[in-house]
């Protein structure tokens, strides 16, 4: 196969995409700014190497994109839902016209593997496919007035600016799955990205900016800021922006949502997980260990949804346990953009530093080794960011199995009975995405049931992680209580106003209070 290196990327992929070795990162659409910034530069965690730099957003043009986006909103609003809903139906076609190129750079500039860097992009589409039908069934509610000769219903209208703060795990995806929803619903997006991952969004934008000037899009409909955290900040305080949608730790959420919550705006929250999946003593032991491994390694165990806990049935612990040797044994660690390795890259050396402290913590609170962690050395891992997946048998009330490590380190532990299972699960204060391993219907009952798994996402014989797009993506405690994607998400992009009409020649008042006039 042929190896395919930064030098093929910047020769073809990222010629194609239109980045160059030096980018502005700041955009209203079609329009480039200068960036006046700090240089943002974008390293690859597959090899090292310097990909491309950009240029960040400096606080007055912070202010220009702010101004030009109220200015775009007071014209896209008025467009109908269904030709909004075509624009985003076009975006999806660009993005399946580029698919494989934005993949490749997504996998190369983040460290995961090239199919889940496809797989990303067809997220993108398929948020558009949704969206667009989304577009026609922006339904209200009619209901009955208690006055004669009334009617009431209720109408969606849209909010106005949607600030998007993604995250360098999935660089460009939780862009779209705002976005496409925002744009049927008639607001403006401006995205800050991660300054992990700055190349795929400008790539992004670049893709979209196509769309927007085939179709006279105002300028500022969807606006582009890469910076580092300062600009994420100000979005937080500036009530001009109605909604911020966030996507990050537990701990920059935190703080986001304290000051957005100062100004009363409204925000969404994404943020960290501690997904554990139940095996059961009744589960098919194939599917079991086919979802756990991938759960846990996928993405060196970077993404909100890994699996990080096993909570195993005591009658089948050392079978399973057996068949996780074997398997990770099998793991080939190496250059995600070729297809015959499992694992790729941590994003950056300090994920590494992390993850050697996880080991160590669950080592000194009386973790059991079972699979051996460790970087990675020689040839191929000159970056110093390729780790082992590791496991750890443990208890659940470990303070760092309580915490979130983005890294594939899994926590194995014993249970009894289905109650205890679902306690130590409910156990952590986040609660994104879970899962049960079983064929017996009383225990996957019980575990849907409103005293099973408190998070978003529960599962049955299907592992934590690879949500939907038609399902609303998100979770509950320290996950932040938002929900993206599908379902009736898009009602977190609007604002609901009910109306009640009088098409009588009376005004009956309230509580039958009357006065003359």
């Amino acid at each position: 196969m042929e190896t395919l290196t930064k030098q093929h990327l910047i020769e073809a992929e990222l010629k194609a995409l239109g980045v160059e070795s030096m980018n502005s990162g700041v955009s209203t659409g079609l329009k480039w700014l200068k960036g006046d910034g700090n240089s943002v530069e974008s390293y690859s965690p597959v090899d090292g190497a310097l990909i491309a730099a950009c240029s960040s957003a400096s606080r007055d043009e912070y202010e220009h994109i702010i101004q030009t986006a109220q200015a775009a909103f007071l014209e896209w609003r008025m467009w109908p839902a269904p030709k909004r809903g075509e624009v985003v139906r076009q975006i999806g076609e660009k993005l399946r016209a580029h698919k494989q190129d934005l993949g490749k750079l997504v996998s190369y500039e983040m460290g995961k593997s090239y199919q889940e860097g496809l797989g990303e992009v067809q997220e993108m589409i398929d948020i558009c496919d949704f969206a667009v039908g989304l577009s026609r069934q922006l339904y209200g509610l009619t209901m009955h007035s208690e006055r004669p000769l009334h009617r009431m219903y209720e109408q969606w209208h849209p909010l106005g600016i949607v600030g998007i703060i993604s995250a360098f795990n999935f660089p460009v995806a939780v862009w779209s799955w705002n976005a496409a929803l925002a744009f049927v619903c008639g607001d403006v997006c401006i995205w800050k990205p991660s300054s992990k991952v700055p190349l795929s969004a400008i790539a992004t934008h670049k893709i979209i900016a196509e769309v927007f000037k085939a179709n006279n899009v105002p300028e500022g409909v969807s606006s582009l800021m890469v910076s580092h955290s300062s600009i994420g900040e100000e979005l937080a305080k500036d009530k001009r922006v109605p909604l911020l949608s966030v996507t990050g730790s537990t701990r920059v959420g935190k703080r986001v949502g304290a000051i957005v919550g100062e100004r009363l705006g409204r925000v969404i929250q994404e943020l960290g997980g501690n997904n554990a999946i139940i095996i059961s003593e009744h589960a098919n032991m194939d599917i079991a260990i086919r979802a756990a491994v991938f759960g846990a390694v996928g993405t060196a165990g970077q993404r909100c949804t890994t699996t990080r806990r096993l909570i195993i049935h005591e009658n089948v612990y050392d079978d399973v346990i057996t068949r996780l040797k074997k398997t990770y044994a099998q793991l080939r660690i190496g250059n995600p953009l070729d297809e015959n390795n499992h694992v790729g890259p941590l994003i950056d050396t300090k994920a590494v530093d992390d993850y050697n402290e996880a080991i160590e913590k669950a080592i000194a609170e009386g973790g059991k080794i079972l699979v051996e962690g460790g970087v990675c050395t020689g040839e191929g891992y000159d970056s110093g960011c390729y780790v082992k997946p590791c496991i750890i048998e443990a208890d659940n009330s470990f303070e760092i199995v309580q915490h979130e490590t983005f890294a594939p380190i899994l926590y194995v532990m014993k249970y009894k009975t289905i109650q205890e299972a679902v306690a130590k699960h409910n156990d952590v204060p986040q609660g994104l995405s879970s899962a049960i391993m079983s064929n017996n219907i009383q225990e996957t009952e019980y575990f849907l049931s409103q005293a099973g798994s408190d998070c978003g996402i529960a599962n049955v014989n299907i592992g934590t992680s690879g949500a939907e797009i038609g399902g609303a993506f998100g979770g509950e405690k320290e996950t932040g209580g938002g929900r993206e994607s599908g379902s009736d998400a898009w009602k977190a992009y609007m604002r609901r106003q009910t109306n009640t009409i009088n098409y009588s020649t009376s005004l009956p008042l309230a509580q039958g209070i009357k006065f003359d006039i």
